[in-house]
């Protein structure tokens, strides 16, 4: 059974096939409009959202399927029911279910007892969706990510989690500009330790943003405070505000490099308004890929015999 929970279980090939497959419905979307048809598919999400919810459900329906979202509150997920009660119930029912929650094992037992894929909306540890739309992005304007360097500044989140992992799988030289006190997961790093070796990826931690971005040809932030963690807000921004994006930072870069942010943006802390406004943000050609993503992963996971990298 093939699920989209991480894409440390996708091969190289695999991912490359996805973000072409994402520029390819962008190219012609009329192409694809009946992909899914007779499929429902469903969206399970337990935190706020809008681009991933807008996303898979209007991807859903622009391919052809039926979407049906489903609110915390209505299934209360562990709780008002077994995580594998739903995922069996589901399953009967669906072509395929979004999850979008608090925990990566919520996904993990999920996928355990679903019959159907289950796709990863986003967890506490990886937001691996979104940085499909972020590869495809920076190939847009920029070529060959191998070609590049790429500097992601800030928490090390579900998103920066994402991004070592397909820039280990893909290659190219990614940096992470973080506070001491924000170092990635030890066991996350030698993981992609160990795809670099067959990638020949670059991915460096810095403790200082200054000498991260020199020359570099992208720059990507988050948010300091992700959901779930709104208690550590005032002391986040004691230690990252050394670490923000803005015009003194985008000095040292390369002067055409690009500025991305996954939304949503805390104005004034990760990033200035003055950035996020300016020539370099393709901010919101990120936001607009995600739609291509989602569909890329829908086509892929439901329309197709799932790959073999997707297996649990």
């Amino acid at each position: 059974m093939g699920h989209f929970i991480s894409l440390k279980y996708f091969s190289p090939a695999e991912i490359k096939e996805l973000v072409a497959l994402a520029g390819e419905i962008k190219k012609r979307p009329s192409g694809f409009s009946k992909s899914l048809k007779d499929k429902s598919i469903g969206l399970l999400f337990e935190k706020p959202s809008l681009r991933t919810k807008t996303a898979f459900y209007l991807g859903a329906l622009q391919l052809g399927g039926q979407p049906l979202y489903y609110s915390s509150e209505e299934v209360k997920l562990g709780k008002r029911e077994e995580i594998k009660d739903v995922a069996r119930t589901f399953s009967c029912y669906l072509d395929a279910v979004v999850i979008r929650t608090f925990s990566q094992k919520v996904l993990a037992e999920f996928a355990q007892f679903s019959s159907k894929p289950v796709i990863n909306g986003l967890s506490d540890f990886l937001h691996p969706s979104q940085v499909l739309a972020d590869i495809l992005t920076i190939q847009e304007v920029k070529g060959d990510i191998t070609k590049l360097k790429v500097v992601y500044s800030g928490d090390t989140n579900n998103v920066c989690n994402s991004l070592i992992y397909i820039f280990a799988k893909l290659g190219g030289d990614l940096r992470i500009a973080v506070p001491r006190k924000y170092m990635p997961a030890r066991s996350l790093v030698k993981e992609a330790d160990e795809f670099c070796k067959k990638s020949c990826a670059s991915i460096k931690i810095y403790n200082s943003l200054d000498k991260a971005v020199k020359g570099a040809d992208v720059i990507y932030t988050d948010v300091w405070t992700s959901m779930g963690k709104e208690k550590e807000r005032a002391s986040r921004k004691k230690d990252f505000k050394k670490f923000q994006i803005n015009d003194k930072i985008l000095k040292l870069a390369k002067s055409n490099c690009i500025v991305m942010h996954c939304l949503p943006a805390h104005r004034g802390e990760e990033i200035t308004d003055s950035v996020i406004e300016g020539k370099n943000a393709k901010v919101f050609s990120q936001a607009e890929n995600r739609l291509y993503a989602a569909k890329a992963i829908l086509l892929s996971m439901v329309a197709q015999k799932p790959k073999k990298g997707g297996k649990k």
